[in-house]
């Protein structure tokens, strides 16, 4: 897999937890520890989260990091 398809996957991935869990970017960025804009740079596909923070996202949404990569 390239990395514009790893960053739209992971991106698709945790817009898709967040909606479905009524998450808004703020409150998701709030516990992450960056800005909604960066949430939001993330979801489309345009930055890459750090490691640091694909295991909080993990955390926050109760899930295995390796489902990032599925």
């Amino acid at each position: 897999m390239g990395i514009r398809k790893l960053k739209n996957s992971i991106g698709r991935k945790i817009r898709n937890l967040r909606l479905d869990r009524e998450i808004s970017q703020e409150k998701l960025a709030e516990y992450v520890n960056i800005s909604r804009e960066h949430i939001s740079c993330i979801e489309r596909g345009k930055h890459l989260p750090t490691i640091e923070t694909l295991f909080s996202f993990a955390k926050y949404f109760s899930i295995d990091i390796k489902e990032f990569f599925d």
